[in-house]
């Protein structure tokens, strides 16, 4: 009796100390993920990536068990991290809308909220099958809040698989569908319209990609693999702009397909069951239309004194054959900063940015844009804001001071404007969503 109960006594005491010791080692771990994750929390309010500037995840911590699987799905840096066990944003303003915390999260304890109770972001009214409160007229990309080259290509061809389901409901018309816009939507949407055997229409105001082809020549613009249809499983990562327009173009070779460029389209017009629509060409009759245009129906302008002057431009096309230029650079964003380190290695180059950090770039330009400084490589003037652009030179206001510095080259990146008008005119409504979710269980 002794002998047994000895034997279950050591037994049961093995089982609780190795127990004890795992549960000490695990909650040990916990502790230094915990901390590291605060301080990177603290990092990002002082340097202002802690708040959202768009999409952005919103977790539900009645839900969450603590996983971590949004944290290990997330392709992006420092998104987001564990807090005592539990998911917490960290950089909330660098996230692209991926989705894949989304879909990895076990008890859906994730939403994709666009804006934030304080910050509005103006997008038209779109339902979960792409369609505007235009019957016939949807809308799939950029212009409806998503950016990212992937996410543009998937709505797009889920758009024109939602459309086919809905054109035996629609008047005769020349095409099934006519697609505004030649970007990373609008080509998956070609695309998919052959694969469902529908006649359609394809029509680009500038040329082929959109806005992609009007980023610099060897700008990345894809870092994640994405399933373009007829073609399958892309599986390029760290892809320029060049290499993404090649494949595009070759697919487009492949099956024969027209992309109807340089062709601007002025006006839509609701004709009951069909649209007529008019371009700078010709027009076209179509059951439904498929908008596929960016957010930029124009480039921001800073609205001062010389801006007409034949040395400012608001894209960079080929940045190797700028040189020695003092080049200023108008932005804080993304494209701001990455023209900036293009320009700099042949020129001088000077950003200026009205903000007192920069709060919307990406750590890995974060990361090159600080080591262009410390090498001097770069002038940076925050909270400056471009008064005048002369000939030779330009007037800022830096803080409470003018200054005036040499220049011969201006590049403005400061956005773009909504293409409100156009919208507008063909009836689509546009609304101001503060903190909307747009992807939720």
């Amino acid at each position: 009796m002794n002998e047994v109960f000895w034997e279950n006594l050591i037994t049961y005491g093995t089982v609780i100390i190795i127990t004890a010791v795992v549960l000490f080692v695990y909650l040990r771990k916990q502790k230094k993920v915990s901390h590291r994750t605060k301080k990177k929390i603290k990092k990002a309010r002082e340097l202002g990536f802690h708040e959202p500037v768009s999409l952005h995840p919103v977790i539900n911590y009645d839900i969450c068990i603590g996983s971590g699987a949004c944290v290990t799905a997330c392709p992006e840096h420092d998104v987001l991290g564990m807090v005592n066990g539990r998911a917490h944003t960290i950089n909330a303003s660098r996230c692209v809308g991926h989705g894949a915390c989304f879909h990895a999260c076990p008890l859906q304890a994730i939403t994709l909220v666009i804006g934030t109770e304080k910050r509005g972001v103006e997008l038209p009214h779109v339902s979960p099958e792409y369609e505007t409160n235009v019957p016939g007229i949807f809308i799939a990309g950029e212009l409806g809040g998503m950016g990212l080259i992937k996410n543009a290509v998937e709505q797009g061809r889920l758009a024109v698989q939602n459309i086919a389901g809905k054109l035996n409901s629609r008047g005769n018309a020349q095409y099934d569908v006519a697609i505004i816009g030649a970007g990373p939507a609008g080509i998956s949407a070609t695309l998919q319209c052959v694969k469902l055997n529908l006649k359609y229409v394809t029509l680009e105001q500038d040329t082929l990609g959109g806005t992609v082809y009007s980023f610099p020549r060897k700008k990345i613009v894809m870092t994640s693999p994405m399933d373009l249809p007829l073609y399958g499983k892309v599986k390029l990562t760290e892809t320029s702009k060049d290499e993404l327009l090649e494949l595009w173009k070759s697919v487009l070779e492949k099956y024969n397909i027209s992309i109807r460029e340089s062709e601007k389209v002025e006006n839509i017009e609701n004709k009951g069951n069909i649209f007529l629509i008019k371009t700078n060409k010709r027009e076209y009759t179509s059951k439904t239309v498929l908008l596929t245009i960016g957010r930029r129906g124009s480039p921001r302008k800073l609205g001062v004194k010389g801006e007409g002057k034949p040395k400012v431009f608001y894209r960079l096309l080929d940045p190797e054959i700028i040189q020695g230029e003092d080049v200023l650079v108008v932005g804080g964003g993304d494209s701001a900063v990455e023209s900036a380190m293009l320009l700099a290695e042949q020129n001088k180059v000077t950003i200026s940015y009205r903000g007192e950090a920069f709060k919307r770039i990406k750590p890995n330009n974060f990361e090159r844009l600080n080591k262009f400084l410390e090498q001097s490589k770069i002038e940076v003037l925050f909270n400056s804001n471009v008064k005048e652009i002369k000939d030779e030179s330009v007037v800022l206001a830096v803080g409470k001071e003018t200054r005036e510095i040499k220049n011969t080259l201006v590049y403005v990146f400061i956005g773009g404007l909504l293409p409100t008008n156009f919208l507008e005119q063909i009836g689509i409504k546009i609304t101001k969503k503060f903190g909307e979710a747009v992807m939720k269980h």
